[in-house]
């Protein structure tokens, strides 16, 4: 299979194409173009009606969020995707959007629409054409902690179903794709919705949270299975695999141990992905020794700069500079590279970023910290994030028990279960060095000095 069989989104529901051909199911229901397109027609045509230009998509359904995503497209609007659907951030959030489409229950001071699969059929009416400057805006995790915007143009994304039909085309032919990632980041949007409506193939919209339904898929059936590290470490092994004719992983660093054990379950090896959200992606691996080094994408060149820190452009990158790695990399004469750690201040817990400036952030708002640094501690059984605090009133360390739990309860409003911190430590002042800069060794020795 190469590019140009295959379609760009402004043609997903237009060609020859069967409207019976099913795009989707759910285990229970099947859904079909037929459907997909009478119902992004239905919600094409209330969105022309409003005034609303940026739709936020929420939603823990691929088929209905494929719905959104077509139908804002479609009407000229720009649809907006958080990478969650919690209410508390989406309110702190609300400027970054004029309206939410979705499955969840959300009240917000906004237009809600809330998407079901039952629709009238409309199939008699003709879709406006999406804009040739059409953008998704998504969010990735800034410096300074709190989502930074990232504008993709469709066309980019468009491109980047290319380069992975280029890639591993002839081994998606006939595949149905499941995955454990969510749609609401770049790599779920890419692989498990992109890519099958790209090459018209069927996808599940159902997030697969454990290894049972995993191994419930039918058993006639080949797969394409859209994986985290994280999903791929905890595999009981004692089930039966599925038929995937392609297992693929990105989103953190997935241990030879893990990569090696997954590969023997699945008897394929696991093909990784290496990208973020501002570049889409940027280089592949099969794992198939714990070393193996990555290999960029045909289309993306690398430069260095005078600060040592790596640049990525190419097509999928719609800056003309390109893009600021936060990666250190090392190459090898065959131009092929290993990732030898990062530059910022976004760490990876189970295979998702983690803003440590944002929980320093989250814990600065609390009227009992007067000081507070985050760092990921890691552990044998396992990593999480470490804080060290300096309270505002000394004599409430006797209190801590109870400050923790009145913390906690805050804090889980505004950070994702792995974001929340495991590891506290108080002291009456964040130590620094001569520089006035934070001392890092001194501030990770507190967490090794005492469990």
């Amino acid at each position: 299979m190469n590019g140009s069989t295959v379609r760009a989104v402004k043609d997903w529901l237009a060609g020859n194409d069967s409207p019976q051909r099913i795009v989707a199911s759910n285990g229970a229901s099947t859904f079909t173009l037929g459907s997909l397109k009478a119902q992004v027609i239905a919600l094409c045509q209330q969105l022309s009606l409003r005034h609303e230009m940026r739709w936020a998509l929420c939603f823990e359904d691929s088929y209905r969020f494929t719905i959104g995503l077509l139908a804002a497209l479609h009407a000229g609007k720009t649809p907006v995707i958080p990478g969650h659907c919690r209410q508390s951030v989406l309110e702190e959030q609300a400027d970054e959007f004029d309206g939410v489409l979705t499955d969840v229950s959300l009240h917000l001071d906004c237009p809600v629409f809330a998407l079901t699969v039952e629709t009238e059929s409309v199939a008699d009416a003709v879709l406006p054409p999406i804009p040739d400057d059409a953008c998704v805006v998504l969010f990735t995790s800034g410096s300074t902690g709190k989502p930074r915007q990232i504008v993709k143009p469709v066309r980019c994304l468009d491109e980047e179903s290319r380069w992975l039909a280029d890639r591993w085309g002839t081994r998606l032919q006939g595949c149905d794709v499941i995955a454990s990632v969510t749609h609401q980041h770049l790599y779920g949007l890419t692989f498990r919705i992109w890519l099958p409506m790209a090459l018209g193939l069927r996808f599940d919209s159902r997030q697969l949270l454990y290894t049972e339904q995993l191994t419930s898929q039918h058993r006639q059936r080949r797969y394409v299975f859209i994986s985290s590290p994280a999903f791929l470490r905890r595999i009981d092994r004692a089930l039966p695999a599925p038929l995937c004719s392609l297992i693929v992983s990105a989103g953190g660093t997935l241990p030879w141990l893990h990569a090696e054990a997954a590969a023997a379950w699945f008897r394929q090896p696991i093909n990784e992905i290496y990208g973020s959200t501002e570049t889409g992606v940027l280089a592949w691996r099969s794992r198939e020794t714990d070393t193996v080094p990555w290999q960029l994408f045909p289309g993306v060149s690398l430069r260095r700069d005078e600060q040592d820190s790596w640049w990525a452009q190419s097509a999928l990158i719609p800056h003309a500079l390109g893009h600021k790695l936060d990666d250190r990399l090392a190459f090898d004469d065959a131009g092929h590279f290993q990732l030898c750690g990062r530059h910022d201040r976004v760490v990876k817990i189970e295979d998702k970023r983690i803003s440590l400036s944002e929980i320093e952030r989250r814990l600065l708002d609390l009227p009992d910290i007067a000081d507070a640094v985050a760092l990921q501690v890691t552990r044998p059984e396992r990593s999480g994030i470490g804080v060290v605090l300096v309270l505002n009133t000394p004599d409430k360390v006797d209190d801590l028990p109870n400050l923790k739990r009145q913390w906690r309860h805050e804090l889980q409003k505004w950070l994702e279960p792995l974001a929340m911190p495991r590891f506290w430590r108080i002291v009456d002042v964040i130590p620094h060095n001569s520089q006035s800069k934070r001392a890092w060794p001194q501030i990770q020795e507190l967490f090794h000095v005492a469990r």
